[in-house]
């Protein structure tokens, strides 16, 4: 048979012919061999194999020589993909940008940190009044030749005189604490040693600062006297406070207090505050640690607002005399709404109270009696990260963004209301060309559950578009309207991206968080997967062209649902994740985490952690979704070795053709800190694994729905 191919279109048939080539080649590949013990423990009755145990020491000869191994198969699939070009080029349009932080104003002094479109960290920056000259106060460049080394601020004095920064190596949660002089630009030999810090405080006159510390035996926190050794820092609170709980020091603004926030689990369900008269010299006293609710606020002048769930499940303001802090004298200010509150900031000698309506952040300025003097005015809907700026500003600043809105940085005016923009990061899009827009679906027991969808204008609903569906659901954590390169090039590449504001999360308050947590912890899966069915029932895709993706908290999300649901989903990418629940507690800072999840330790707790967690639920034969797995040896948070065995145990059950890959960095980390050369590169992974799996060809960046 003979024919002619057109010119236009050889390029497209070349590029099919390459991928067909690919596939087949790629389905011909098999995992490097794995070793396989016969381990096993009973667990509260049960007995549970657990076969890749040996993979938890990392530092292991045979788990160093599997992880290469594994990295080589992973490259032998990434390394070839047709799309990898395309995406990295886009990526670096849509990353390299100028980027900057908001400001903090200490003594007329602006700290910030800045990253140029050129540069691959972020450099700690300061600028004398506001329209000073920018001047460069650490550049962490040097500090490492493949920039695996970031900085950043941690404190700063009341004067602008005194900066504290940390060092992190990789992504490690840990850093060094060093203090910097900032007219002479040298750091003071009063240097604190690699650790888990948990806020610091300066003391006015600069004398000293206090900082909260995970210690082996648990939180605590000391204070460090200018010029002193560290090894001789004082301890003033935390004794008997396990690894379960969170403690963070906080000076007020006048030196005249100081407050100690006690958080049990990383959720802050439960909340303990503690206030010094550093003035009087009062010993700490309890404000409140006998209530099982949430409590936040610093004090301003002697007044304490704090914001709490305390019978307020979306949270409410009291106010508190510090003269007169017996808990009969509390007064409540801002009551409870419709609207959860997300944070409040003290500022101006008002209160800027975010508040999140079907998960889209509004401002609410109120004044000291509670009485609403305003709002702030937003440009759409979107987010609002933090109101910030002192008690006795003129001036706040705030940061908005949306999901094909990159983020800008507004200086507001408390006196007039006045806006101006501070900074805006250029990213070359045209928001016109998106549509975002929120949905509503009924998940499994008929609870009504929002999601975002990003797609091109002029999409094709044709069940066909490749799609990305990503989510969280735990922790009280908000997912919000926010830029990001996975939306955007979804969309140009004819998809769209799904982000559900599953049960877990805050965005509608306390009872939406404890609905997905504990032994609700299934409505949150079950919210996922029915997201999936969603989609796929009113024609925007189908199995084959969905691909899920989630980190941490959503790492274990999307392996709940591959091993759930695996019939939904063509691809996963599962990051950082956490996959063997019966065990998870035991490593590093887990503990924090038993009031979120619960612990297979406590007898009723086990029975429902054992029946979704991924790890024990993956079973050998079935057809399970291409994955790839995302860790690294810097993950400090959680424990890499959950990536690991998981990983192992899937190439070993598989029963079908889909590749099971892990990508593993042997500097990265959990906590960020990336170069943006890494970022750029690991995305350029990811984008390529999920192009490939769902069949998106190069496009040249066509707009979607043609």
């Amino acid at each position: 048979m003979h024919f002619r191919i057109r010119p236009i279109a050889a390029l497209f048939f070349a590029i099919a012919m390459v991928a067909i080539g690919f596939a087949a080649d790629t389905a011909k590949r098999t995992p490097p061999p794995t070793k396989r013990d016969n381990v096993t423990e009973t667990v509260q009755g049960i007995s549970i194999s657990d076969p890749y145990r040996w993979l938890e020491d990392q530092n292991s000869p045979d788990t160093r020589a599997w992880i290469d191994a594994q990295n080589q198969y992973t490259r032998s699939f990434l390394d070839g993909l047709p799309t990898r070009a395309e995406i990295s080029a886009r990526l670096e349009q849509l990353v390299k940008v100028d980027t900057m932080s908001a400001p903090t104003e200490r003594g007329g002094r602006y700290f910030y940190t800045e990253r140029k479109a050129d540069q691959d960290l972020s450099v700690l920056h300061m600028r004398q009044g506001l329209d000073g000259k920018d001047e460069v106060l650490l550049d962490p460049h040097p500090l490492s030749a493949d920039h695996t080394t970031s900085v950043q601020t941690m404190g700063i004095s009341n004067d602008g005189k005194i900066l504290l920064y940390g060092i992190r190596l990789g992504g490690a949660d840990e850093t060094d604490v060093h203090v910097m002089n900032v007219d002479t630009r040298t750091d003071t030999a009063d240097k604190l040693e690699r650790a888990r810090y948990s806020g610091t405080a300066l003391t006015p006159g600069n004398k000293g600062f206090y900082y909260g510390i995970l210690t082996e035996a648990g939180p605590r926190v000391r204070y460090h006297a200018m010029g002193s050794d560290p090894s001789s820092d004082q301890q003033v609170f935390g004794d008997g406070y396990g690894r379960e709980a969170i403690i963070s020091p906080n000076v007020s603004e006048d030196g005249h207090y100081l407050t100690i926030h006690v958080a049990h689990g990383s959720s802050s369900d439960f909340t303990e505050i503690y206030i010094q008269d550093l003035v009087a010299k009062t010993p700490l006293k309890p404000l409140v640690n006998d209530v099982h609710a949430r409590f936040e606020g610093n004090p301003t002048g002697d007044m304490l607002y704090m914001e709490t769930n305390w019978n307020a499940p979306n949270g409410r303001v009291l106010a508190v005399d510090l003269k007169h802090p017996e808990r009969d004298n509390w007064k409540e200010i801002i009551a409870e709404s419709d609207s959860p509150i997300e944070g409040v900031s003290t500022v101006g000698g008002k209160l800027f109270v975010r508040y999140l309506q079907n998960a889209t952040s509004q401002v609410a300025i109120f004044g000291t009696d509670g009485k609403k003097q305003g709002e702030i005015t937003l440009p759409s809907i979107g987010s609002v990260s933090g109101v910030s700026g002192r008690w006795s500003s003129k001036q706040a600043f705030y940061s908005f963004t949306s999901f094909v809105v990159p983020n800008v940085i507004n200086r507001y005016e408390i006196a007039t209301g006045k806006q101006q923009e501070w900074f805006r990061t250029k990213v070359p899009i045209d928001a016109n060309k998106f549509t975002v827009e929120q949905v509503w679906y009924a998940s499994k027991d008929g609870t009504k559950v929002p999601m975002f969808l990003v797609y091109a204008k002029g999409l094709k609903k044709d069940g066909a578009r490749p799609t990305l569906l990503t989510g969280y659901g735990g922790f009280n954590l908000n997912r919000t309207p926010g830029f990001t390169a996975e939306a955007v090039i979804f969309a140009e590449h004819g998809g769209i991206y799904a982000l559900p504001n599953l049960r877990g999360g805050g965005e509608f308050g306390e009872k939406w968080h404890r609905a997905g947590m504990l032994a609700n912890k299934q409505n949150v899966f079950d919210d996922f997967e029915t997201a999936a069915e969603w989609l796929e029932k009113n024609g925007y895709t189908n199995p084959s062209k969905l691909a899920i993706s989630g980190g941490s908290n959503g790492g274990l999300l999307v392996g709940a649902a591959l091993t759930q649901r695996p019939e939904l989903f063509r691809a996963v990418v599962c990051s950082y994740p956490l996959l063997d629940m019966v065990r998870y507690q035991k490593f590093f800072v887990a503990r924090y985490w038993v009031s979120e999840y619960g612990s297979s330790e406590d007898p009723q707790q086990f029975q429902y952690i054992y029946k979704y967690s991924p790890y024990q639920n993956v079973k050998a034969g079935a057809k399970y979704p291409a994955v790839m797995f995302v860790s690294g040896d810097s993950d400090t948070r959680v424990a890499p070795l959950h990536a690991r065995k998981m990983a192992a145990l899937l190439q070993a059950s598989q029963g079908g053709d889909n590749p099971i890959l892990l990508h593993y960095d042997t500097k990265g980390g959990h906590s960020g800190g990336r170069s943006i050369s890494r970022v750029i590169g690991d995305q350029t992974d990811e984008y390529s694994f999920l192009f490939w799996q769902l069949g998106v060809q190069p496009s040249g960046m066509k707009a979607a729905g043609k």
